[in-house]
């Protein structure tokens, strides 16, 4: 059922008899006429005063309804956002961590590049000196004649032998010098291959984190929406809630006056009475009064005319 607009019924009907002194109005109305007046007057206003203090006694239940819902939802979203924040704060140390061991991992691998070029220089220093050796081994052959002719001459050899033999020496350390660069050669490739598998590895952790602070960046502006949004909501409660008492301040105020015509047009100062109830429940008893007069005025009213008629009509 729609509300009835009490204000535009008060300015409408009482807002001239309110504030002017009664008397000045009624002076060319007839009792009757003022009683009858009054009474539909008083009813209409009877009828207005309970449809609106029905209507108003339900918004204000509902009102104090929704209050204490929204107060449990607020705690409650207090609640969710001091873990929400808790969850921020370890998501951060949880990110300060994880960059910290990338950096370490970074770090690790760029030393490990380094080594593998250190050795991979190495290993082309020694390919060389390797290179040459077997240049110089092979122009040895070449002179072995020549070098025959040397231990004949020389004292320092006393046979070919020793000069093979000497070449054997020097044969020996050129495969061990072969095998170590194979050696490193296959260290080189493990190392290589353990710096690839390093990189997938930080890539992956690198999108995998990615993905993480953007959910929670997501998480973050969500609820940062819905808080907006309860904000919103309870100050529009607040401001129906002002407009309410505002309201009922009329009200009150209307119920004052009329309260205070009755006992003027009684002729006695008004008592001041406890509560707006209290004023209505006189105003009620004073239309009940206003009902019983105009009722007993038609009465005698009619029983006057018949009186009169009789009167009037002597042969009958």
């Amino acid at each position: 059922m729609a509300a009835f607009n009490f204000e535009e019924y008060f300015q409408s009907k009482f807002s001239e008899r309110l504030f002017q002194d009664p008397d000045a109005s009624e002076n060319h109305m007839t009792a009757a006429t003022r009683l009858l007046e009054k009474k539909r007057e008083m009813l209409e206003l009877e009828q207005a005063l309970s449809a609106q203090k029905e209507a108003f006694q339900m918004k204000m239940a509902s009102l104090n309804s929704r209050r204490e819902e929204l107060d449990k939802k607020e705690l409650s979203l207090r609640g969710s956002l001091m873990k929400f924040n808790q969850f921020l704060i370890e998501t951060d140390i949880k990110k300060q961590r994880a960059e910290k061991k990338a950096n370490n991992e970074r770090q690790e691998k760029e030393q490990k590049v380094e080594e593998a070029e250190a050795k991979m220089a190495e290993r082309e220093k020694l390919t060389s000196f390797l290179e040459k050796q077997r240049k110089v081994s092979e122009r040895e052959k070449v002179y072995r004649s020549y070098m025959e002719r040397v231990i004949e001459k020389s004292g320092e050899f006393q046979e070919l032998k020793d000069i093979l033999r000497k070449h054997d020496t020097l044969s020996s350390n050129l495969g061990d010098m072969i095998e170590k660069s194979t050696v490193m050669t296959d260290r080189l490739d493990s190392m290589k291959q353990e710096y690839y598998t390093m990189i997938t590895k930080n890539d992956e952790a690198t999108m995998r984190y990615t993905n993480i602070i953007a959910d929670l960046t997501w998480r973050k502006e969500t609820a940062m929406s819905n808080h907006q949004k309860w904000e919103s909501l309870w100050t529009h409660i607040q401001n129906t809630a002002a407009r309410n008492v505002l309201l009922l301040g009329r009200v009150k105020m209307a119920t004052e006056n009329i309260y205070v015509q009755i006992y003027k047009q009684r002729g006695i100062p008004a008592k001041e009475a406890e509560s707006v109830d209290d004023q209505l429940i006189k105003i009620k008893t004073y239309i009940k009064d206003l009902t019983d007069i105009i009722v007993e005025s038609s009465k005698q009213e009619k029983q006057s005319k018949e009186v009169f008629d009789r009167l009037a009509m002597p042969g009958k």
